[in-house]
């Protein structure tokens, strides 16, 4: 009896090493950090699908406008032609029709600069006195706006033109203008960043000190508000730069279009008897239009992003 136990005993540590070698180990629990996300096919896929769908007009537009325009028939339209001519296409594009591109150009940064540059100030102001301040019908205000950022631009343009024609303003800059000030999505954005930007704590502070309320609101909340402020202001820009439909209904003299409605009236003209085809034109019109926006986005990204991400951590 002895025996088999002690011949077994030597044995005991290699099988069990054996086993320990032998068996399959258990797979770890993957450990996911902010530094190393997980990783998802379809988001990928759904991505990558989005950036394409971006991507491709606009590479589409920059090889294109390389292009003469008999180039643009002759070859494909995802490749270069023969020909190089971009930069002759930029002169021709300000000089044609003695130069009414620029006056289009300037006319756009006057919608922009008064309209946008306007309708974000009076989103700051607006946002910033329904968040701090209470005041009788400010559940009616809050309604009124969620219902305005529901209704599209566009169901609005027509009582718009006929309200703006019986005051006489119709075909004048004043009637792109004016209605570009409004903007309901603007004003809630700046409400809800202003709830959260600002501690109540620190506008107290500030009048417990003696600063009246102006004084409060230019050195104390206007810096906060800075994030915000860039993102309504690139929202406001982009609106007012790609409008179509409003300068369409209200203008008819072309020395006061946008740049919108000045590269739809040259593409229109391969449409009438005896018009000029300038494809050309359109498409190098078309990507000196988009550089601006691409610029401002590229330079105010920080800007933009911290904006949207406020009021999403509370400490």
């Amino acid at each position: 009896m002895s025996s088999p136990l002690t011949t077994a005993s030597p044995a005991a540590p290699a099988s069990t090493s054996g086993a320990g070698r032998g068996a399959p180990r258990l797979r770890g629990t993957r450990r996911h950090s902010p530094d190393r996300p997980r990783r998802s096919l379809l988001l990928t896929v759904l991505t990558s699908l989005i950036v394409l769908y971006t991507v491709v007009p606009l590479v589409w537009l920059v090889i294109n406008a390389t292009k003469t325009q008999a180039g643009l028939a002759d070859s494909s339209g995802m490749w270069f032609a023969d020909d190089f001519a971009l930069w002759d296409n930029i002169r021709d594009t300000f000089t044609y029709h003695d130069g009414v591109f620029t006056r289009w150009l300037l006319n756009t940064l006057l919608y922009v600069v008064l309209g946008a540059g306007g309708a974000t100030l009076l989103a700051v102001l607006g946002g910033y006195a329904l968040a701090k301040f209470d005041f009788p019908g400010k559940r009616g205000v809050f309604a009124t706006v969620i219902g305005a950022v529901a209704v599209p631009g566009t169901a609005l343009a027509v009582p718009t033109f006929l309200m703006f024609s019986k005051m006489g303003l119709t075909d004048t800059p004043w009637a792109v203008i004016i209605p570009s000030l409004v903007s309901p999505f603007g004003l809630y954005l700046m409400w809800v960043f202003a709830t959260e930007a600002i501690p109540a704590e620190l506008l107290e502070a500030a009048r417990i000190d003696g600063a009246g309320e102006a004084r409060t609101f230019f050195t104390v909340a206007l810096p906060l508000l800075a994030p915000g402020i860039v993102t309504v202001l690139l929202f406001t820009t982009v609106a007012t730069w790609n409008n179509y439909f409003l300068p369409l209904i209200m203008l008819k003299d072309p020395d006061w279009y946008p740049l919108t409605l000045g590269l739809s009236a040259w593409n229109s003209q391969a449409e009438t008897v005896g018009g000029e085809v300038i494809f050309n034109l359109v498409i190098t019109g078309s990507l000196v239009t988009i550089l601006p926006l691409i610029a401002a986005f590229l330079l105010l990204q920080k800007y933009w992003q911290s904006g949207l991400a406020a009021g999403s951590v509370k400490e």
